[in-house]
């Protein structure tokens, strides 16, 4: 699987995530911008994850459908035909970090996938589901880690 190149302007991969962007504040998706798609991309994907919730892994975020030549997306921005799952919040969208109060920092990787074909997934959709689909149909990655505590 090739690389990806998956930044932000508003934190450096391993850096604090400003609280605009965390759930307290309204659950504003930060920016992202990538670079290295592989041509005969489909469609793109995007993910974040809290690996350290004190429930196991809680998703935060899932977006298919991104256009291929969609190169970044800026605060709260949803490219028009993708389609968004439900986070373990339990509801669709960007659902920013919240960990518990007097938690070390969480960690929240946000991934970015190449799709060699289209995916068929439905407003709403699990992780669970998405991930079954990228298996076999993922190219390309790009992972970009930000910090957030209470």
């Amino acid at each position: 699987m090739s690389d990806i190149t998956l930044r932000s302007s508003a934190f450096g991969d391993h850096d604090t995530i400003p609280a605009a962007y965390s759930h307290q504040a309204g659950d504003t998706s930060p920016p992202l911008e990538w670079s290295g798609v592989p041509d005969g991309t489909a469609e793109l994907v995007l993910t974040c994850e809290d690996p350290d919730a004190p429930v196991g892994t809680f998703v935060h975020w899932l977006l298919a459908g991104i256009p291929a030549q969609t190169s970044g997306l800026g605060p709260g921005e949803r490219p028009e035909g993708a389609t968004e799952g439900t986070n373990d919040y339990g509801f669709q969208g960007y659902g920013g970090p919240q960990p518990p109060v007097g938690d070390p920092p969480h960690r929240y990787f946000f991934h970015v996938y190449a799709c060699q074909h289209p995916l068929d997934l439905q407003s709403g959709y699990s992780s669970d589901q998405l991930r079954s689909q990228l298996r076999d149909n993922a190219v390309a990655s790009g992972t970009l880690v930000g910090h957030f505590a209470r």
